[in-house]
């Protein structure tokens, strides 16, 4: 099969990914193996091709958002028809007996697996996943339009979640990249305000065009005191930007895997009874809900196609602010 594999980490102007032969892989006990159809280019991957997470598996095929059809079962996986079409998101696989996995915080699994970072991912023809953590996906859904639900979708959900935002608020997000184009339309959905800062001019248009009450700079102040905010931007240096807009009370959701240092900054921000808050993955709740409500709103995905000999390319358009909503790999018709 063709993939790009990820022999070492490097920046991605370097394009380290190769597009060559991989070996097939086959579905073990309880696995399925999907023939990929398309797969969601995230900021999470720029992550984990260029080091700023730790390397846990050398070479690897990165990926995450995963739209395909089961071509393969392994031995006791009934669970999926063949030819089911279904979603592989990031959370591949959690041990089931840790306290958090018991708590129904599996999110949290003291000895997870991630596709596309601890195991192959959907950068590929074929991947293989356990079966009990693949989802159904939607038929309203076009394959490239529900790749990015998988991640960018789902997280997004969750930090929603963990804002506590309520109908009525004022919801601030920082950074308009894949994750918070879907968020928003969740949030509208919720009858929640919104207002976006963000860099980018386009990113700021998309924003007032999906329904933000207000868009301006990602340090600029909104005209209004947010209930709650969520940080997508990977930049530590927003946080307190990000405080000093809340309402007393107000929650901060920081809602990517890695971020730069975070500045120090005066108690004041944080006084008032403010609070910050990590989004760590997802469990698979998160995910079932997500979808439903998604297919219940509809969510539309605003997405650019490239080919997967153009991961490369996707990646360097993505670190650089060049994608208005996601970037998808198109992988098999």
């Amino acid at each position: 099969m063709k993939a790009c594999l990820l022999r070492a980490r490097a920046k991605v102007e370097t394009n380290p990914l190769e597009y060559t032969d991989a070996e097939m892989p086959e579905p073990g006990e309880g696995q399925v193996r999907v023939r990929v159809h398309a797969c969601g280019v995230c900021r999470t991957d720029l992550h984990v091709i260029e080091g700023d997470l730790p390397p846990r598996k050398s070479p690897v095929i990165p990926g995450h958002q995963v739209v395909g059809v089961v071509e393969k079962v392994g031995k006791n996986a009934e669970r999926l028809a063949m030819g089911a079409r279904v979603g592989i998101a990031w959370l591949h696989k959690t041990d089931g007996t840790c306290e958090y996995c018991r708590a129904g915080a599996e999110n949290l699994c003291d000895h997870p697996e991630f596709t596309g970072y601890t195991v192959h991912g959907g950068y590929a023809e074929y991947v293989v996943a356990p079966q009990d953590f693949a989802y159904a996906i939607s038929e309203g859904f076009p394959d490239e339009q529900a790749a990015p639900l998988l991640c960018a979708g789902i997280i997004g959900f969750r930090s929603l979640r963990l804002s506590g935002i309520q109908t009525g608020g004022k919801l601030g997000f920082y950074g308009f990249g894949a994750a918070a184009h879907v968020a928003i339309q969740v949030a509208r959905h919720w009858n929640v305000e919104v207002y976006a800062s963000t860099r980018d001019a386009r990113h700021q248009k998309l924003a007032l065009e999906l329904g933000a009450k207000w868009a301006g700079g990602t340090l600029d102040e909104p005209p209004k005191k947010l209930d709650a905010a969520i940080v997508f931007a990977p930049a530590g240096e927003i946080v307190p930007a990000a405080l000093k807009a809340l309402k007393k009370g107000g929650v901060l959701v920081l809602g990517g895997i890695h971020m730069s240092p975070i500045p120090s900054f005066d108690y004041d921000l944080l006084y008032q009874e403010r609070m910050i808050r990590s989004v760590a993955n997802n469990t698979r709740q998160d995910g079932e809900d997500f979808l439903r409500v998604a297919a219940e709103i509809p969510i539309q995905t605003r997405v650019q196609i490239f080919s997967l000999r153009d991961a490369n390319r996707a990646l360097n358009a993505l670190k650089n602010d060049a994608i208005p909503g996601a970037a998808v790999l198109r992988v098999q018709p």
